[in-house]
């Protein structure tokens, strides 16, 4: 099939790479996305987001005129659907967090109001197990006069798959092309159509099998990495109370040849890590006990994190009686949820910030040189609070505090990545 105009709804961290790569080989492509302020600084050739390489691939795909977004579906060969998949409030009924289709179910309601005969309609959102069947019975209900593959398989007039993203944060625009895919289509034609279009770009090996395996296949990928955290993140605090250097602990029992304990943390950030495993768990809470307890460990380690701020205020106060609390400075070294990057969202360092910030009554500072503002939290530069502070939190190993050990009070430093512990 000759893809001639290929539609990507949701212009964020996985669905602009994604449109600038498509663009990259001169295809037509027509990003969709909500905001207002996301569409105009894509066609004026700017990003939004922070990702080494993407901004010279937007510019030019912009200036050529391969690339434009807008705020409503319009008529393509193609439509990958990349919005997001928070969870429902939590309320006294619900022990795990339930996922909220509600974008995917918007998203594929719109496209279906455009489709025609031929087209393929991709998932590319982490998702719930069925919920690609889901998408194409919600499809289905706005397009009677189409046929879908749920109903008339390999016949169907609509081609539908589920194709998740594999790619790191900060390594996005390398990883779309060499890393492979896990291609789930409702029919073979399904994914034999899908293939098609990602060898486009992709470089990796595109690996066939059906939607539901496929949905779990990229939650597995992140529950597995979870439960390892978690148990960095436990020895961690095991090696607290037992008044042990986890760091060289971790560096000792890794030159085991069958041994890789990965670094603990101040928690678990990300619309991956932080939330894939919740949706395993709220399909089999009563089979994935292992997989929830490390969502746990995980999610209760900021809290660890402020319990030891706490701790090292109270000591630095007995070892300077002359300060009142009000007087003592704390400076929190990054907010991002992983280094290097300017992605915030589920970021255990933004919670730990803000409830520094909420429970002390003098001032929380924060540095994070991946972003210009933050609304309720004073950034400055990292000097300023490397001299001035009372108390160093590090958060996030960003690069620029590698070289860049806090000068004042160098014995009040709450180091949770060991960048300056080692």
């Amino acid at each position: 099939m000759s893809f001639n105009t290929i539609s990507i709804i949701g212009l964020g961290y996985i669905g602009l790479p994604t449109a600038a790569m498509f663009a990259s080989k001169e295809k037509k492509v027509i990003g969709v996305d909500i905001s207002q302020h996301v569409i105009e600084t894509i066609n004026a050739g700017r990003i939004h987001i922070v990702e080494p390489e993407l901004d010279l691939m937007v510019k030019d795909a912009v200036k050529k005129g391969f690339l434009e977004a807008t705020c409503s579906p319009q008529s393509a060969d193609a439509f990958l659907i990349a919005v997001p998949t928070p969870f429902l409030p939590m309320d006294s009924e619900r022990s795990i967090p339930q996922p909220d289709l509600t974008y995917i179910q918007s998203a594929a309601n719109s496209v279906a109001k455009v489709l025609k005969k031929g087209d393929l309609v991709i998932l590319e959102s982490t998702s719930p197990v069925g919920t690609t069947e889901k998408m194409a019975k919600w499809m289905a209900e706005v397009r009677l006069d189409l046929s879908f593959p749920h109903t008339h398989g390999e016949a169907s007039d609509i081609r539908i798959a589920y194709c998740p993203e594999r790619v790191l944060p900060g390594q996005v625009v390398r990883e779309l092309v060499s890393n492979d895919r896990v291609v789930g289509g409702i029919t073979k034609a399904c994914s034999a159509l899908t293939i098609e279009l990602y060898q486009l770009f992709v470089e990796g090996e595109c690996v066939v099998t059906n939607a539901r395996t496929a949905e779990m296949a990229k939650l597995t990928e992140n529950a597995s990495r979870d439960v390892s955290i978690a148990f960095a993140n436990e020895l961690s605090i095991v090696c607290e109370k037992l008044e042990i250097n986890i760091w060289e602990l971790i560096s000792l029992a890794n030159r085991h040849p069958r041994v890789n304990i990965l670094q603990p943390g101040p928690g678990v950030g990300g619309h991956c890590i932080a939330v894939d495993p919740w949706f395993i768990a709220s399909s089999a809470p009563e089979e994935a006990v292992l997989i929830r307890t490390a969502r746990q460990v995980n999610d209760s380690k900021p809290g660890w994190v402020i319990d030891r701020v706490k701790s090292t205020l109270l000591d630095f106060l007995q070892d300077n009686p002359d300060k009142a609390i009000g007087e003592v400075t704390i400076a929190c070294y990054g907010l991002a949820f992983k280094p290097n990057i300017d992605d915030l969202r589920e970021s255990p360092a933004v919670k730990i910030a803000q409830e520094i910030s909420s429970f002390h009554r003098g001032i929380t500072l924060c540095v994070e040189p991946n972003i210009s503002s933050y609304s309720g939290m004073a950034l400055v530069d990292l000097c300023v609070a490397s001299k001035s502070a009372d108390i160093h939190v590090l958060l996030v190993a960003h690069q620029e505090f590698e070289s860049h050990r806090p000068e004042s009070n160098p014995n009040y430093i709450i180091d949770t990545n060991g960048l300056w512990s080692h």
